[in-house]
């Protein structure tokens, strides 16, 4: 049996509703206001009394609420939730003002409807979180597909087409990314005093804007920007730069030039944003990001967004720019040097081919040479210094002044191995390399090998058909380890063709060596008796067609027929 309990008088209500934090409310069928708390009172910014007998439009114009919820209750009474948002007439740090509650018929005693209840908690603060949250999420989101698309490979273009068209998709209609010029090697005269010029590296848009973007340039082109332009501003300040609505004149200060504003107008641009570009304290260039159309203007987050994807992007640009200049230098070094290969007997007809790898990878250390020997004989070499880059390129060529040295008094090349691998051992040699040397004698027809960790050699028939040699390899050189060198005899007959190359010849990473060295002993070469440049291109194209995934070096040597017999090199 519950306990008696005694009625609530008038007073502890009313000290229960002027208590509470809620918003309360009575509204009459009218929903005009018959009563407000203090608490609602503070949120609409407006005194109590100033409510009664108005409706909510009239109280807070600036509130986007539906009265029809309302109408609704006092039809059925049937209780609903009910939300808003908007301003008040009270002062607010938020852009936007949230509130959640209910509302529920009113009756008196009789059963007769007397209006509608309203009780509205504000939830703001929450809102706020939530949108940060999924602000935050957004920008994960939009930086790991940065972190996946930026960056595929090491080349300055390609990486900065995949930011901007990124940029595209998550925050612009279209996008641009410019690099510092160096004032070298552009066919240009250096810019005017005060200009800043830059190039293109990329460009991209949305389809509808894709034909008159295209009218702004092009990849590639150089544009000198004004000096007090928006984009010198962003390379000096090292701060983004946004332009929202832009009047003309404004508009004018910052683009390249004045001229491009009509231009700009024509094409619907209305506003932009730059992001400078710049990593490990190095400036690269900048991102141009427009809107154009119905497109809204730049808020703070899109501000943070697009600054943390230029500073992701900024690492792998610069990544990209730097391997480019040591791409291009080592290149140039390794071109050098076998550009100047040694000269052969002139009874042996050589020649070579040399392909560096696909864009993506730095040179190795491949190299070949060819020197002539006391007595009419040839020395043939192939070699592969282990890793790639300027040091590879480099340590080929020491590789080379050492061969040249060791090789000059006609030893058999057991012995010239040994030689240099005692002396590289000696030194401390920083990288290792496999070698094949071959002394090839056209008098008497016939040629000698020996292998450093090298593959095989071949020779090729008048009649096209390829034999692998088996030449025993040792250890490479310069790797300190423990092992010996054999000379292998082979008959070179006239017409035939001695091959050596390097393993991005025939290796592929998926396929063992075996197999790979199966594919060229089952070449058959036509007119293989031809010209010794048209054979190499007939196995290069066979065994590489495409973009290799190793250097390619090629070493062919044919013997002239009808000369006497020679000794054999010394053991």
């Amino acid at each position: 049996m519950q306990p008696d309990v005694p009625p609530l008088g008038n007073a502890v209500w009313q000290v229960l509703l002027d208590g509470t934090r809620a918003g309360v409310a009575l509204l009459d069928r009218e929903l005009r206001f018959l009563y407000v708390n203090p608490a609602l009172a503070e949120i609409n910014g407006v005194d109590a009394d100033a409510h009664l007998g108005r409706h909510l439009a009239e109280v807070v114009p600036g509130v986007d609420f539906d009265e029809q919820i309302l109408r609704s209750v006092l039809a059925d009474g049937v209780p609903r939730e009910v939300s808003s948002s908007g301003q008040t007439r009270a002062d607010s740090a938020h852009a936007r003002r949230y509130w959640n509650g209910c509302c529920h018929r009113v009756t008196d005693d009789a059963g007769g409807v007397l209006g509608v209840g309203l009780v509205l908690l504000e939830v703001s603060e929450d809102r706020e979180t939530q949108r940060e949250l999924e602000r935050a999420r957004e920008r994960l989101l939009v930086l790991d597909a940065a972190a996946v698309r930026i960056g595929s490979t090491l080349e300055l273009e390609q990486t900065c087409q995949e930011l901007v068209d990124l940029l595209v998709e998550v925050l612009a209609d279209t996008a641009a990314v410019e690099v510092l010029s160096t004032g070298r090697r552009d066919g240009h005269r250096p810019p005017p005093h005060g200009t800043v010029r830059l190039r293109r590296a990329a460009m991209s848009a949305r389809p509808a804007l894709r034909a008159v973007v295209a009218g702004f340039g092009e990849p590639g082109e150089y544009v000198d920007y004004q000096p007090g332009s928006a984009i010198p501003r962003c390379l000096e300040t090292g701060r983004p730069i946004r332009m929202n609505l832009l009047p003309d004149e404004e508009l004018s200060r910052s683009a390249p030039n004045p001229e491009r504003v009509a231009a700009y107008r024509a094409a619907g641009i209305h506003s932009a944003l730059i992001v400078p570009l710049a990593a490990r304290g190095e400036q690269i260039g900048t991102v141009t990001m427009i809107r154009a159309g119905d497109s809204p203007g730049f808020d703070d987050e899109d501000v943070a967004v697009a600054g943390a994807l230029a500073e992701r992007a900024a690492i792998s640009l610069d990544n990209a720019r730097r391997y480019t200049r040591e791409h291009g230098i080592a290149v140039e070094l390794q071109r050098a040097l076998l550009a100047a290969p040694g000269t052969p007997n002139p009874r042996v007809d050589v020649a070579s081919r040399y392909l560096p790898a696909g864009a993506n990878d730095l040179v190795g250390g491949d190299w070949f040479d060819t020197l002539a020997l006391p007595g009419g004989l040839t020395l043939l070499a192939m070699g592969d210094v282990m890793g790639h880059g300027i040091g590879a390129a480099v340590e080929m060529s020491h590789y080379r002044s050492m061969l040249r040295v060791g090789a000059s008094e006609g030893d058999a090349p057991d012995r010239v191995l040994r030689r240099i691998d005692r002396l590289l051992s000696a030194g401390g040699a920083e990288r290792p390399a496999t070698c094949l040397l071959a002394i090839a004698d056209p008098l008497r027809g016939a040629a000698w090998f020996a292998s450093a960790g090298h593959l095989p050699p071949a020779v090729v028939s008048p009649d096209g058909r390829v034999q692998l040699l088996d030449v025993p390899p040792g250890p490479p050189l310069g790797a300190d380890l423990r092992g010996s060198y054999e000379t292998v005899y082979a008959p070179w007959p006239p017409g035939h063709t001695l091959l050596l190359y390097t393993d991005g010849l025939v290796e592929r990473r998926s396929e063992d060596i075996d197999a790979s060295l199966a594919r060229l002993a089952g070449l058959k070469l036509p007119h293989a008796d031809g010209p010794l440049d048209a054979l190499l291109g007939q196995v290069v194209s066979r065994l590489a067609p495409d973009a290799a995934e190793d250097d390619v070096a090629v070493l062919a040597a044919r013997a002239a027929p009808g000369h006497g017999p020679r000794r054999e090199p010394a053991r």
